[in-house]
């Protein structure tokens, strides 16, 4: 994940006035360590990923209205690593309609696994959006992920961002998974978490079974579920069609 945030006014004046706390883990026992992975990554050994500490992998999904090219090959391998699985979506959409329309297209993806952990919301980029919009946007992503799952999503955002538009109340309900690259704890700002249930503290790491550099996590057990959720089955409703099924549940 990369961040190409751009400052408005508004949020630079928020960011500057507020004071910086560093954010520890939340309160839920144990940490795991972790990694982050999509199509960039490329063919990814997860049985060398387990032997090398990974515990728990998030994997990219789709972006937008796209799966993403890996997004089953790496389903698959690290389901049968018995590693603990995450997905993630990359979020393009400028209004809430769009973002409501990704997060059922991301739920319809979801509906064809099993993950252990909590799906997440990966918005960053906010080039040309108010600090308003960029909210609406987001929560309307949320909300809907959450009807369609059944699961409260996690939201993944820099330090800058959760300080600067996501810590309010509205958001405060959504686990934070925050990134802050060479610290040894995100710094945000206002917090409404009581800490972060995962925390992304390298894009570059390295680890055996993967080529290259790689993102790496830790995560609290405030990211997993109870009960991995089955692959689901759907009762056909009168006014439905194969097309409308196929589009909201993948």
């Amino acid at each position: 994940m990369k961040h190409r945030c751009a400052l408005t006014a508004l949020v630079l004046l928020l960011t500057l006035a507020a004071p910086a706390r560093a954010l520890g883990p939340a309160p839920a026992a144990p940490v795991y360590e972790g990694a982050d992975i999509s199509v960039y990554q490329g063919h990814v050994d997860f049985q060398r990923l387990a032997e090398g500490g990974v515990e728990i992998v998030y994997i990219r999904a789709g972006f937008g209205e796209t799966e993403d090219a890996r997004f089953r090959e790496n389903a698959a391998g690290a389901a049968e690593a018995g590693l603990r699985r995450g997905f993630y979506y990359y979020v393009t959409a400028r209004t809430a309609e769009a973002a409501r329309a990704q997060a059922r297209h991301f739920a319809g993806l979801l509906a064809q696994q099993r993950y252990d952990c909590r799906p997440a919301m990966d918005f960053e980029a906010f080039d040309g959006l108010s600090a308003r919009q960029v909210r609406a946007v987001g929560l309307a992503f949320l909300e809907v992920l959450e009807a369609e799952t059944g699961q409260v999503p996690l939201l993944y955002a820099d330090a800058w961002a959760a300080s600067a538009l996501w810590s309010t109340e509205a958001f405060a309900r959504y686990p934070l998974w925050a990134a802050a690259y060479g610290a040894a704890e995100p710094e945000v700002e206002n917090s409404v978490w009581p800490g972060w249930a995962g925390f992304q503290y390298t894009d570059q790491g390295v680890l055996p079974g993967i080529s290259g550099a790689v993102d790496r996590d830790r995560f609290t057990a405030a990211v997993t579920l109870a009960e991995a959720p089955a692959e689901r089955t759907y009762t056909v409703q009168p006014g439905d069609t194969l097309w409308g099924i196929a589009e909201r549940y993948g």
